[in-house]
């Protein structure tokens, strides 16, 4: 099963709801506050985990500055109350379960898209 680093950016209620549901979550918030995305990125990255993230900053930081990671899932859900951004986020995570390594991936409430980063 994948590990994730979830950015600062991330509501703490997705975190929470993710570890109840049997997922490994790091959260920068907890652990290292006020790091930069440069950090968190090679944070997530060398313990080999996906970032999840609600910032599109990091999509600059994989395809303009190529920066190096292990997979990174933006969650764009913005208007959306917790409880159906939970339910899509863990469907997609079980549907596409081991997909998400070296992938740049960005989920909505009507899509998901899924990306090489080269």
């Amino acid at each position: 099963m994948d590990k994730f680093v979830a950015d600062e950016s991330v509501d703490f209620r997705i975190v929470k709801f993710l570890r109840e549901s049997g997922f490994e979550v790091i959260a920068i918030i907890k652990e290292t506050p006020g790091i930069d995305d440069d950090e968190v990125l090679k944070y997530a990255t060398s313990i080999n985990a996906i970032l999840i993230t609600e910032d599109k900053d990091f999509g600059e930081l994989t395809f303009r500055l190529r920066k190096s990671n292990h997979g990174i899932i933006l969650l764009r859900f913005s208007g959306v109350p917790i409880h159906e951004r939970n339910k899509k986020f863990l469907d997609v995570l079980q549907k596409f379960e081991g997909k998400f390594v070296d992938k740049f991936t960005v989920i909505t409430t009507d899509k998901i898209r899924i990306r090489n980063q080269s």
